[in-house]
């Protein structure tokens, strides 16, 4: 399997001088190699993006050969020119081309008040066309022509960029200037309260990181994977991915998918958004789709597509799990409809799907999405391992789509020098503040337990890769180490505004009506003194079996407060989570791909403990790491004792992890141990405690001596109590 380059050893090089090269799509890719080698050896600092970015225009949108941005030599659009011209007029029509590049992107740029000065944009805008060879004399006029042996002379003559206008600079071309936010938090009138700090993360800038650059615009020929820790932008480069491919290539079928219906909303609006700054115009929704991974009554979904195409009747979600279980519903349909599809030969129907949310999709469902992708298979999927609820750890590529008849892995991934990764960890994280971030980490793996760690990498490098470093020991199986964030693993902006001890804390209630009455008391100081408004605010209910039940004292004492609010895809749209006039209530899977400022995870007790703990400590990561900035774990009883507990040991230690690294044998003992149950295993699990339960009952009360039991049963006994520790000699 391909191991992507270290974000570590990446981000160290990065701050030195260095040129970053982002490969798009482009139709000329030898002149465009060749721009990429006469420029790499510089010590220029900076992006070179080539295929990128695609400009709107009066006729047609406007894809630019390759454009640099650097503090060296500013902004410069190239074009590329694949044969020397042989007349005259040929090099006129080079200068045109220049020109309507140059206008294009003025245009564009000159929308953007922070690229202004005065009536025109606050720096230079060069074009240079590159050829094969430069003539003895070239034509008169403004256009620049280079040559690779020229091409570092010519760049010269350009003038630097103004550092100020670099990061605004960044995000328009990127695009994710229009992610900045549409509220204007009026009511945030003191600039230290909760709103007025929000009002100020807010405003910082967004610019892509490297490897979100490289996700989001690098196109392969081919399958990509981007695997992303918790908050580092996965959803927002899938977007920004699916609606550049869509502007370069309007004839393609492409489809966007994922499992959580809350994100419908939110991927709608973002590829608008983004469609609009490429092409000033609305997505063709019907070559560019957002589908449901399943569907239901009231929405197409790509399983339930893709069986019609085969002529078979889609299963609903009752059908389903009358036929495979609540656990393996989606995972037995898409089985069922692989079977008859690798039956039949099946004309594929999409020419690029991007995945979200991988974790929690059946290897079936991407063995389909295989079947009914063209060649050359462009299929992008992204993941967190950790926000998996279902235990299930991500196959690698070769699991994931299968093999041929010979054992070869359909799909391979390979990071290719001069070529766009195929294969790329995104480190930085810009949704939790890097205190959230590390506790959810703690607890999702129990580092902090007494018991011990619940689960861990196979690759305890990935530790690196996914933003910490070492403190003291080494990365190693059975081998002790402390971690800690990177600094440049997350923005500085959190440090500098928000209080560690503010941004996370925990508090244990005598029961569940007094968690609910402190819970909506702090809400309503929330919307009064911290001047957050409705939607800033997220209480995540982890148990989704039990979230309507409970919801309703939470709902019963925000009221009695006057504050509004709903339990979403219950007494709120069953697509959108938020209400800006009203407190947001939801379970874990409602909340996943969505996030708030400001997050209550309710009854976190029950994730302490039981059965499936690794599902319950991937809940538990996951209801925090939807905090963008403040998050409160609360909860009842004993068991958020010992989770409080865990929280102080991580706090104590100025947020850092220190843990024994399992072995491999140890890993194996964990996923059997706290692996997910079938229906029948926990019926039978069920049974043997009251059992046992019965038993112990009858030994307390004296009605059943441990001294008339069978011998051989006594012996059993005793061999269990010795491997929990016990004393054998007590039986």
């Amino acid at each position: 399997m391909v191991r992507p380059v270290p974000p570590a050893e990446e981000a160290r090089g990065e701050s030195h001088v260095m040129l970053q090269v982002v490969y798009g799509q482009t139709k000329n890719k030898a002149v465009a190699d060749k721009l990429v080698g006469a420029l790499k050896p510089s010590d220029m600092e900076g992006t070179l993006y080539i295929g990128y970015p695609v400009l709107a225009s009066a006729d047609e949108p406007i894809s630019v050969d390759a454009l640099l941005v650097s503090r060296q030599h500013g902004l410069v659009a190239f074009l590329f020119a694949g044969a020397l011209p042989s007349d005259p007029q040929r090099w006129a029509h080079l200068g045109s081309d220049e020109d309507r590049v140059y206008f294009a992107i003025n245009t564009y740029l000159s929308r953007h008040d922070s690229l202004r000065k005065g009536r025109a944009l606050a720096f230079a805008l060069n074009t240079l066309t590159l050829v094969p060879a430069l003539p003895p004399k070239l034509p008169e006029g403004n256009t620049h022509f280079a040559d690779v042996q020229s091409l570092t002379r010519t760049l010269q003559q350009f003038p630097p960029l103004e550092a100020e206008y670099e990061k605004p600079l960044n995000a328009a071309l990127q695009r994710v200037s229009t992610l900045r936010p549409q509220k204007k938090r009026t009511a945030a009138t003191s600039p230290n309260s909760r709103g007025g700090l929000l009002k100020r993360l807010e405003q910082e800038i967004a610019n892509l990181d490297q490897w979100q650059k490289a996700a989001a615009i690098g196109s392969p020929e081919g399958p990509q994977r981007i695997r992303g820790i918790a908050g580092s932008g996965k959803t927002v480069v899938l977007a920004l991915k699916a609606a550049y491919l869509h502007v370069q290539n309007p004839e393609w079928n492409i489809i966007v998918t994922f499992h959580t219906r809350s994100l419908y909303q939110q991927f709608t609006d973002l590829i608008r958004r983004f469609t609009f700054e490429h092409a000033s115009d609305e997505p063709d929704w019907s070559r560019l789709r957002v589908m449901h991974s399943w569907g239901g009554s009231d929405r197409e979904g790509v399983y339930s597509e893709l069986a019609d195409e085969v002529g078979i009747t889609p299963r609903d979600f009752l059908s389903a799990r009358n036929q495979f279980g609540r656990q393996n519903a989606f995972g037995g349909s898409c089985r069922e409809l692989l079977v008859a599809v690798e039956a039949q030969r099946v004309k594929p129907l999409y020419d690029a799907v991007l995945i979200d949310e991988a974790q929690d999709l059946p290897e079936p469902f991407f063995r389909l999405i295989y079947h009914f992708t063209k060649d050359p298979k462009r299929i992008i999927w992204a993941y967190d391992e950790l926000q998996n609820l279902s235990e299930t750890t991500t196959p690698p590529p070769e699991d994931l789509f299968g093999k041929d008849a010979q054992g070869h892995p359909w799909i391979r991934l390979s990071n290719v020098p001069g070529q766009p990764q195929q294969d790329i960890i995104l480190p930085v994280c810009y949704r939790n503040t890097p205190w959230a971030l590390t506790l959810a980490h703690a607890l999702g793996f129990g580092l902090s337990r007494s018991e011990g760690p619940v689960q861990h990498f196979d690759e305890p490098g990935l530790w690196e890769e996914v933003g910490y470093e070492v403190v003291s020991g080494v990365l190693e199986p059975g081998r002790d180490v402390v971690l800690k964030r990177r600094a440049d693993a997350s923005p500085a902006y959190f440090a500098e505004l928000l209080d560690p001890k503010e941004a996370v804390s925990s508090i244990i209630f005598e029961d569940e009506l007094e968690q609910a009455e402190w819970i909506a008391e702090r809400v309503g100081v929330n919307l009064k003194q911290d001047q957050l408004e409705p939607d800033d605010i997220l209480i995540v209910l982890p148990n989704a079996l039990t979230a309507k039940r409970q919801a309703v004292a939470f709902m019963e004492a925000l009221g009695r407060r006057g504050i509004d609010s709903h339990l979403a895809g219950v007494t709120g749209s069953r697509d959108q989570i938020f209400d800006k006039k009203s407190v947001a209530l939801a379970n874990i899977f409602r909340s996943k791909g969505n996030e708030a400022p400001c997050v209550y995870v309710a009854n976190s007790q029950s994730c302490v403990a039981g059965y499936e703990l690794i599902t319950l400590r991937n809940t538990l990561f996951t209801a925090i790491t939807r905090s963008r900035a403040w998050v409160t774990l609360c909860g009842v009883g004993s068991y958020m004792e010992k989770l409080s507990a865990e929280i102080d040991a991580v706090a104590k230690h100025g947020f850092t992890l220190r843990f024994r690294i399992p072995t491999a044998a140890e890993l194996k003992k964990m996923r059997m141990i706290h692996r997910e149950r079938t229906a029948a295993e926990l019926a039978r699990i069920d049974k043997a405690q009251k059992g046992l339960s019965e038993f112990l009952g009858a030994v307390q009360r004296g009605d059943l001596p441990i001294e008339a039991l069978p011998p051989d049963l006594r012996s059993e006994l005793a061999k269990v109590m010795t491997s929990l520790g016990g004393e054998a000699d007590d039986i």
